[in-house]
């Protein structure tokens, strides 16, 4: 029998350690474009030193509240470049403030498309607060690779 770990929202947002941006909010285009290139930077430059670059808060795959996480298709946490502290982490059984299992839909929607759209709540790392969120994943490999925008701030 595997050990799970349940994170809900609100225990994501005691955990996470990211400032807060100023500024407007990333748009749906702009995580499109931000996924698309983390992608082809994992394919040109391979996952330890990709993976890095998405990891570093200050680096190329992190603009205001818009930032890339990587999931093997198991839902373990590749790369984060919000949190530090998810990386390695078994997500799969996480669940939003709504009781959503967000990142096992994510697995299973990575496992029957290319691409797509996932909706569901989490702390927006430059408000601190709770909104709907849409996260935009393709899949590379055994991975979804993916970036989100929160509603609250494109409203």
């Amino acid at each position: 029998m595997r050990a799970t770990h349940t994170i809900s929202a609100i225990a994501l947002l005691s955990i996470m350690s990211v400032p807060a941006w100023s500024g407007d909010f990333a748009t749906r285009d702009q995580a499109i474009a931000m996924v698309k290139k983390a992608v082809e930077f994992i394919k040109t430059q391979g996952t330890e030193k990709a993976y890095a670059e998405i990891d570093n808060k200050g680096g190329q795959f992190t603009d205001r509240d818009l930032y890339v996480v990587v999931y093997g298709l198991d839902g373990k946490v590749l790369a984060h470049g919000a949190n530090a502290k998810l990386i390695g982490k078994d997500l799969i059984d996480a669940q939003d403030v709504d009781g959503k299992y967000f990142v096992k839909e994510r697995v299973e929607l990575a496992q029957k498309q290319p691409s797509f759209w996932q909706d569901y709540k989490f702390v927006n790392p430059a408000t601190k607060r709770i909104e709907p969120k849409e996260m935009y994943c393709e899949r590379l490999d055994q991975t979804a690779v993916c970036a989100g925008v929160y509603k609250g701030g494109n409203a």
